[in-house]
């Protein structure tokens, strides 16, 4: 069931049919740094199999974030921006709020995500460094558009072992 949280002029909704990928596409491909490269497809794929979180000011999309979920045990957050001109204005923040109090997100016992610069941001919101990292493991694929955090490592480790194209 879509919801819709309001502050003002602005509102959060889950509603799939408000977003408009024009903005996401332009922001997470070309302005983000985890992002850049991505295809408009893949962007809509991933929304797709997400809970979408879209930000808006007077109807106008201004940020967003995602939730890759099984609603029962885990939950990945995600794409998570405000644009430049509006922050500063405690968006993240409320996004953030709406995000961790949503009644469908509520009882997981894991949440993740990964960052490069908001770690107080999501500190306020319980999140914190992995307790045991060296139990995590991933399966990179640089072919699939710059992953951003520590990709730049990962096409390094996978040239030295001739698994990156380059």
């Amino acid at each position: 069931m879509d919801q819709i949280w309001r502050r003002g002029v602005f509102e959060i909704s889950t509603e799939r049919a408000r977003l408009d990928y024009d903005v996401l596409c332009d922001f997470l491909s070309r302005s983000s740094y985890w992002a850049r490269g991505r295809t408009r497809d893949v962007i809509r794929r991933s929304i797709e199999h997400s809970l979408p979180f879209g930000l808006y000011r007077d109807g106008r999309q201004i940020g967003f974030a995602r939730v890759v979920t099984d609603y029962t045990t885990f939950a990945w957050l995600a794409d998570v921006f405000v644009l430049a001109e509006f922050r500063g204005q405690g968006l993240a923040k409320w996004l953030m709020e709406v995000i961790t109090t949503h009644p469908e997100l509520q009882g997981l016992r894991r949440w993740v995500l990964a960052t490069r610069d908001a770690h107080e941001l999501y500190r306020r919101f319980g999140f914190a460094e992995l307790a045991q990292p060296g139990r995590w493991m991933e399966r990179f694929d640089p072919q699939q558009g710059n992953g951003g955090l520590s990709d730049d490592a990962n096409v390094e480790t996978a040239s030295a072992k001739g698994l990156a194209h380059t």
